[in-house]
């Protein structure tokens, strides 16, 4: 049984690249709707809809640019949420790191761009290997049984062989 070749090293270090270029016209968009919202919502409120305005940003940039042409066989709504779903490891990194940097430190409550920045660098690896191996991928899955295998497959040395004992 052969499956779809996997890209190289090479092609996986310019999607990370690209993928980090995406990632930081995010923290761009991030931080900009933390500092438009904040006056008008409050501090918290304003730093999670700004998660989902840069997360939905993000994903349109991925899919037109850093992971064009992978992942295009599905609606893009169903992508789109697949997307969110994907990167909330990345999520709870992101903003764990911002809340508890706005606990522990009442600078960053003041200058909140440097928990946002704290925060983009906790989720970007987590977000890009799920981005990677979930949503945007060369070959969709077979069935939801599939979907949730590759969600929890991290690792390729994590696949087990079935025995027959």
């Amino acid at each position: 049984m052969t499956s779809a070749p996997s890209p190289s090293a090479a092609s996986k270090l310019i999607r990370l690249i690209k993928f980090g270029m995406v990632g930081s016209l995010g923290f761009v968009w991030d931080s900009g709707t933390v500092y438009a919202l904040r006056p008008l919502i409050g501090l918290t409120c304003a730093t999670l809809v700004a998660y989902f305005v840069a997360a939905t940003l993000n994903w349109v940039l991925n899919r037109v640019w850093t992971f064009k042409g992978a992942g295009h066989h599905e609606h893009p709504v169903l992508q789109w949420l697949r997307f969110l779903s994907a990167n909330s490891l990345g999520f709870f990194l992101n903003r764990g790191t911002v809340y508890l940097l706005f606990y522990i430190f009442p600078f960053c409550i003041q200058h909140p761009i440097v928990a946002l920045a704290a925060g983009a660098a906790a989720g970007m690896l987590a977000n890009f290997s799920m981005s990677q191996k979930i949503v945007f991928r060369e070959k969709p899955p077979a069935s939801a049984l599939e979907l949730a295998e590759m969600s929890v497959e991290i690792a390729p040395s994590s696949t087990h062989q079935k025995s027959d004992a």
